[in-house]
């Protein structure tokens, strides 16, 4: 069966993750920012909830765009190791400077994670020559790539993602992410892509009384189960 990997931004959704049979989570925080790294203490909580998958965790210093400055791949490279410690099997990073992976970044968050899966995040839909990118990313050793195949939504941008397939050849995996639903996802799988990621979230309305940001004060998003087992569902027909 096609793989599944659920992000997970709060308690609830690693609950729902150790009773579903996901595959893996991408753990982060604050996902209407695109997502940022989640705090260690959440890292250890996901990790030591019984039943649940291999823990992937979003290194991200920061909302915004993919080229850092050295202080920030300084703090990026500390998280990974953090939370290589404490347990996680894979980080998700990406970074991107001049149209291309920023391959010193990339190589120094391979090295910083030992053993553990290095996933290069959707920061790749922002490259200008995704064949290039990708052949980039196998030489520097990340093992799979989250991507919309430049798309807003993946399932707009279903020939490049073949194509993405097909040029990666399974020296990486190309997971499929962006606007993912029950709806999109049998033609998502028919691209042959290995993998796919999703949000599967809901707002709950939780009004605080005052403003406290930008976002939204009135809700707060979380992991949407029954979605989450409607793309499984899914996933688990296409497989017979």
């Amino acid at each position: 069966m096609v793989a599944f990997e659920l992000a997970v931004q709060d308690a609830y959704g690693l609950a729902v993750a150790a009773r579903l049979p996901v595959d893996r989570i991408e753990l982060c925080s604050a996902l209407p920012l695109g997502g940022v790294t989640p705090s260690l203490g959440f890292v250890e909580a996901a990790v030591g909830t019984p039943g649940m998958p291999p823990v992937h965790v979003l290194v991200r210093p920061r909302p915004g765009g993919f080229d850092y400055e050295p202080a920030e791949v300084a703090t990026t490279l500390s998280d990974v190791r953090h939370v290589v410690r404490a347990g996680a099997a894979g980080v998700v990073v990406g970074a991107v400077r001049g149209g291309k992976i920023d391959g010193d970044f990339t190589a120094r968050v391979v090295e910083a994670a030992g053993e553990a899966d290095v996933t290069f995040h959707r920061a790749f839909d922002m490259v200008e020559d995704p064949y290039a990118g990708l052949d980039e990313l196998v030489r520097l050793g990340v093992r799979r790539i989250l991507t919309s195949a430049g798309g807003a939504r993946v399932a707009d941008a279903l020939p490049a993602l073949a194509g993405l397939v097909t040029a990666a050849a399974g020296r990486l995996e190309i997971m499929a992410g962006g606007g993912i639903h029950p709806g999109v996802v049998e033609k998502i799988v028919a691209t042959g892509v290995p993998a796919v990621h999703a949000s599967a979230k809901r707002v709950v309305r939780d009004a605080v009384g005052v403003s406290l940001g930008t976002a939204d004060s009135a809700g707060r998003e979380t992991t949407d189960e029954d979605e989450a087992r409607r793309v499984i569902d899914v996933l688990r027909t296409l497989a017979g």
